[in-house]
């Protein structure tokens, strides 16, 4: 029997979807929103956890992090399997620093999450076919780890000052970044910038 904890914020999907998994003989299903993940994977020690990337707070790969490195009952870590989209290559970039082990189309049949769930459970890696172009893209991602944290800092609200502060930098240094993460994503300026990066998933 293989347990699996399905993570995600869509009350009605979730339940729909643990529900289809649930009727396969080898499977006990579990779910939970991601307020609640990090919790319910240590009372239900799975042996894998499927997870959304897309989530209400819009902060799931923080918590995707969390989960990877919350161990279960026996000590080891719960691999990862992750529900993505070919047209956001920067959420497949982050799960695969995260550790996600598993990647499947959320635009796939059910079977082919079934078929996911069991290699991952079995030790091995799964990545739909159809993320192939996804991951081309994330392989292209144009901003370097700095860029990113002033760039999702300036996406949460913060002024420039603020960034400088939280990150130790000067004023100018910050307006240089923003300066080069406007010209890399090809926008017309922080907003733009912002936008962009959001819907590609960079931030």
């Amino acid at each position: 029997m293989i347990r699996v904890l399905l993570v995600h914020d869509a009350c009605l999907l979730r339940s729909a979807l643990a529900e289809r998994l649930a009727r396969e003989p080898d499977l006990e299903v579990f779910h939970t929103p991601w307020g609640a993940a990090r919790r319910r994977l240590g009372s239900v020690r799975p042996d894998l956890c499927v997870a959304d990337l897309d989530c209400e707070t819009g902060y799931a790969l923080a918590p995707l992090g969390e989960l990877k490195t919350t161990a279960t009952g026996s000590g080891t870590r719960c691999p990862l399997l992750v529900l993505a989209s070919a047209h956001r290559p920067g959420l497949l970039r982050r799960a695969l620093d995260a550790g996600a082990v598993g990647f499947v189309d959320k635009a796939s049949v059910p079977e082919q999450l079934l078929t996911g769930i069991r290699q991952v459970a079995s030790g091995l890696r799964y990545v739909d076919e159809s993320l192939g172009f996804g991951f081309l893209k994330a392989s292209q991602m144009p901003l370097t780890k700095r860029e990113l944290s002033v760039l999702s800092l300036a996406a949460g609200g913060a002024s420039v000052a603020e960034i400088a502060n939280r990150l130790h930098l000067s004023i100018g240094t910050v307006r240089n970044y923003m300066a080069a993460i406007t010209r890399k994503t090809g926008a017309r300026n922080k907003v733009d910038a912002i936008r962009i990066s959001l819907g590609e998933g960079w931030v």
